[in-house]
């Protein structure tokens, strides 16, 4: 992980130099300062400088880059996909990949008390991806399960009341339990969205954006729309075909076609898969920590644990021959 970032050390431990975390030669600037997921994980203990100090504030990352050009899109406006959740769950994947690496180096080098302080600030990474996944799923069959109990309960209150011949009330607990049933319908159909999803792309996949043109890598995905409503109206997600209900993509955007996008959240019918292989040049600082290459078809080859963080086989090029099929490299 050291190649990811300019490493000072501690003790002999490996630890960011800086607050600013620059990766000069490629041009990307990325600065941690405020966000919610971000608050409280690094705001009691950053490691920044030569040492563990005391800082307050939340954090965030804000990702830039510091060249314009390229322009290889079909409009400026593919900005509408942008999404800074998506952004922030690469980004807090990238985080526990290096402190996992760091509290095996300091166990390795038997520094056992900054391991653990690397473990604490591991755990704290960890309780944020776990919140954040149980948001985006937030519809999960435990979910729909305690909804049908909560339907249960009030409506055995119903019954109470009106043998109570309190009307009023019982008319107020019916309006509830309308509302939990539709919440339960919408929580059922979603987990089982989660169950039985079939993706019509890869991660590592090389993909063009139907409408703005721009070319991108799968990163992520999900069998439903996990944004925002907010997002869903800015993105114009209810003029798409199948709406919010179909697989969505984090990609990673060719910074030669859009600089300042870098992670865009895709619905499926928008993406288009390369008929051909595709060995051009693509850029993104972050395929360096997502991947371990490119195989021969031109794809990026997903490193193991993003592999398990969505659940996805390990996929085998068809392009493994030469093109004549002999077998010649």
């Amino acid at each position: 992980m050291q190649a990811l970032c300019n490493l000072a050390t501690i003790n002999g431990a490996p630890l960011l130099n800086t607050s600013l975390w620059r990766k000069t030669d490629r041009g990307l600037c990325s600065t941690f300062a405020g966000s919610s997921t971000f608050t409280g994980l690094f705001c009691k203990k950053a490691f920044l400088g030569n040492n563990c100090i005391e800082k307050s504030g939340d954090l965030f990352v804000r990702a830039t880059w510091r060249f314009f050009g390229g322009g290889g899109g079909k409009s400026t406006n593919a900005s509408i996909e942008h999404s800074e959740a998506a952004l922030e769950d690469v980004l807090l994947f990238y985080f526990q990949l290096d402190l996992e690496t760091r509290v095996q180096y300091c166990l390795n080098t038997e520094q056992y008390d900054i391991a653990k302080m690397f473990r604490d600030k591991l755990n704290e990474v960890e309780a944020g991806i776990t919140k954040q996944q149980q948001a985006k799923r937030g519809s999960s069959k435990s979910e729909a399960q305690d909804k049908e109990l909560k339907i249960l309960t009030l409506r055995a209150d119903i019954k109470k009341a009106i043998e109570s011949e309190n009307y009023d009330v019982a008319a107020k607990l019916r309006d509830e339990v309308s509302k939990f049933e539709t919440e339960a319908l919408t929580a059922s159909a979603k987990a089982l969205a989660f169950e039985n999803v079939e993706y019509a792309f890869r991660l590592g996949q090389q993909v063009q954006h139907k409408v703005f043109g721009y070319r991108a890598v799968i990163c992520g995905m999900d069998p439903v729309c996990c944004e925002s409503k907010s997002w869903m109206e800015k993105a114009n997600i209810d003029k798409l075909s199948q709406g919010p209900n179909q697989p969505f993509y984090q990609v990673l955007v060719d910074v030669y076609a859009d600089p300042n996008l870098l992670v865009a959240y895709v619905a499926e019918e928008n993406l288009l898969a390369s008929e051909e292989q595709d060995k051009g040049r693509f850029d993104h600082p972050y395929t360096q920590f997502l991947f371990y290459g490119t195989d021969t078809a031109g794809d990026f080859i997903p490193i193991r644990q993003l592999r398990e963080k969505f659940d996805r086989p390990r996929y085998e090029s068809p392009y493994e021959q030469g093109d004549d099929g002999t077998g010649d490299a």
